[in-house]
């Protein structure tokens, strides 16, 4: 009997994705079923659902879901839920579908039929409502923010059959790993308590730093990257991946770390999306999550601390996984090595405080990077990274927000 932590309200992992005899027919079904275009958003989260990451639900939530969830972070089942997950299309298409009925989800470019889903509901939503609940705010300078109102204006609800993984599993083999394959690879190795460490970017000290904090308390670190949309400018999967193995090779222990990598998309939804963040991690099999500053953040939309609150505000039994929460870390050279707000007892200015946003601005313009800031051999392969790239692919970095601090 395993003795990592359950899956999310459920005894067992509850993937969507069909397989053998079963997929075959359902694909061949498919071809005959009216097409709704899946958004970069909802392929990510539709790829959870076919893998088990978002276990236990069953598909796209329906209305009264929807509004539980961003009221009270509850569907109506009682099962707590931070975020949304729904699917929207436009008015045209939805004339078009009859309740009850099934359709075909496929992904952006109309290229291939990633689920099945039969539609129990067609409703509208206030957008409004979900940014200013979810979000924080309506500014639609907040990418999380236009991400929803760019949505269709009628949602549709329904359990789904999953077809395929899209992209993932051929882009990243070794990377891209399901929560059954984390779940076995950590029981393989022992493993009672793993500590999640969330990245959208290669890592620098202070990353390691909290790593290995963990793994002070943890029997090993699962490092999860995002594979899916990230904003312009941001450094892609591939070579965050090779830049976090070389840091794993060079300065961890053998055996104390996996890297492997997740479908979805950034919301950029700071405290809900940590809580998501831990959510599925748990699915992943992780009894931990690593929570430090500004998680999941964007700008200064929300405090440097916010994520560490809101899991102190949830019910105590909403989740089995626990924040292992960590205050702001940077380089002391006077302590003459990292540390935090908790142990450093000296000033700002004998501090370096580091952040993605401050290395990657110092890359992209072929600066000096700080001693201190990132390990060599990660350094030696952003700067490669940075120097093949053409003038039409660079983007301008800026610093606002905690990253500017």
């Amino acid at each position: 009997m395993s003795k990592l932590v359950s899956p999310h309200g459920a005894n067992q992992l509850q993937p969507r994705l069909l397989s053998g005899a079963t997929h075959e027919s359902e694909r061949q079904h498919a071809q005959s079923l009216p097409p709704v275009q899946l958004s970069s958003r909802e392929l990510g989260d539709l790829i959870m659902l076919g893998i088990g990451g978002f276990t236990p639900l069953q598909g796209f939530m329906n209305r009264v879901d929807w509004r539980g969830v961003c009221d009270h972070m509850t569907m109506a089942n009682g099962l707590f839920w931070p975020i949304p997950i729904t699917l929207s299309t436009d008015e045209t298409t939805a004339e078009g579908i009859t309740q009850g009925k099934n359709i075909a989800l496929v992904d952006a470019d109309n290229s291939e039929i990633m689920a099945t889903m039969r539609v129990d509901e067609k409703y509208t939503i206030d957008k409004s409502q979900e940014c200013t609940s979810v979000y924080k705010t309506n500014d639609s300078a907040h990418p999380g923010v236009q991400m929803v109102m760019d949505q269709g204006p009628i949602n549709l609800a329904g359990p789904v059959k999953v077809l395929s993984q899209g992209e993932f599993p051929r882009k990243y083999p070794e990377l891209f790993l399901t929560p059954a394959q984390t779940r076995a690879l950590f029981e393989a190795r022992g493993w009672q308590t793993v500590a999640a460490f969330q990245t959208r970017n290669p890592m620098h000290r202070s990353h390691e730093y909290l790593a290995k904090v963990a793994i002070e308390t943890c029997d090993g670190v699962l490092i999860h990257s995002l594979l899916g949309k990230l904003k312009p400018g941001d450094i892609p999967a591939e070579v965050r991946a090779q830049a976090i193995d070389t840091l794993i090779q060079h300065y961890f222990l053998r055996d104390t770390v996996v890297q492997a990598g997740y479908p979805l998309d950034m919301r950029y939804a700071g405290p809900r999306e940590a809580l998501l963040h831990a959510l599925f991690r748990q699915n992943y099999g992780c009894s931990h999550l690593i929570v430090g500053r500004d998680h999941a953040g964007v700008g200064d939309y929300y405090g440097p601390f916010d994520a560490h609150h809101i899991f102190d505000e949830i019910p105590s039994d909403a989740l089995e996984i626990k924040p292992l929460k960590i205050d702001w870390t940077f380089w002391c050279h006077r302590c003459d090595g990292m540390a935090s707000m908790r142990t450093c007892p000296h000033l700002a200015e004998d501090r370096l405080l580091l952040s993605g946003t401050k290395l990657r601005k110092a890359l992209s313009e072929g600066a000096e990077v700080p001693t201190h800031f990132s390990r060599p051999e990660v350094l030696a392969i952003l700067r490669e990274y940075y120097a093949g790239l053409k003038d039409e692919d660079r983007v301008e970095v800026k610093l606002a927000g905690h990253s500017a601090k």
